[in-house]
């Protein structure tokens, strides 16, 4: 499981190794953070090492907001378009439906009273969660043989600022914005983090298992880098 450390207003990801010997900070692409640390140091000394950085973090995360943002938030009115697998489909309000949510002939049916009462956003990230699931699992069942592991199983929520993580007991999580994406990018997506089961961190031997998982993953996570934002609102 991801361990958390709370400093005032900043939250940050616990990364413990064993071959550390120096703290260290991070600011991700997207504003994330993390704090590097030898296996056993005490909470209490990450915590003043954070205080004395907070003045660095905050101009990272300055410089961040200054990044083109994300997509502007969605209206939910007819015509609007939802991305989904990396292709956008046009919404259309319906009066009644059996359910909150369609995707049929390539329109997002959405129930026009749900809309109104301000619960469109809600069904429609309850539909993109219940979507992904299957097809990220059959993804990590593709590719775990290419890394060489068995994940213990596959859960989809919002994760922040993260596309996925892995937990304790090999478990691999997924943002649910990662149905927003193109395949091949969320696929990229799959094997960055069942490699996370071999490897902890970003090391060079971790982005060598990469490359022998998914030899053109380098276009791949530029494109991720570049442009995951754009798919950002929903």
């Amino acid at each position: 499981m991801t361990e958390t450390l709370t400093v005032g207003d900043l939250t940050l990801e616990v990364r413990w190794s064993a071959r550390r010997q120096t703290l260290g900070l991070t600011v991700e692409r997207g504003g994330e953070l993390a704090v590097s640390a030898p296996e056993g140091c005490p909470l209490r000394t990450l915590e003043a090492y954070v205080r004395e950085k907070r003045f660095w973090i905050y101009q990272k995360l300055a410089a961040k907001e200054a990044l083109p943002t994300g997509a502007p938030a969605k209206e939910y009115v007819d015509g609007e378009g939802f991305p989904y697998l990396g292709r956008s489909y046009r919404l259309l309000l319906v009066d009644d439906q059996a359910v909150p949510v369609k995707l049929e002939q390539g329109r997002f049916k959405l129930r026009r009273a749900d809309v109104r009462g301000g619960h469109g956003r809600e069904h429609l990230v309850v539909w993109y969660a219940a979507h992904a699931r299957p097809w990220l699992a059959e993804r990590v069942e593709r590719f775990r043989g290419r890394v060489g592991v068995v994940p213990s199983g596959v859960t989809v929520q919002d994760l922040g600022y993260r596309w996925g993580s892995c937990g304790k007991g090999a478990r691999l999580y997924f943002h649910w914005r990662t149905m927003l994406l193109p395949p091949r990018i969320a696929e990229y997506i799959v094997v960055h983090e069942l490699v996370h089961l071999r490897e902890a961190h970003h090391t060079p031997e971790f982005w060598r298992r990469v490359e022998r998982a998914m030899a053109d993953f380098g276009v791949r996570k530029r494109w991720l880098a570049e442009r995951g934002r754009e798919v950002a609102g929903v």
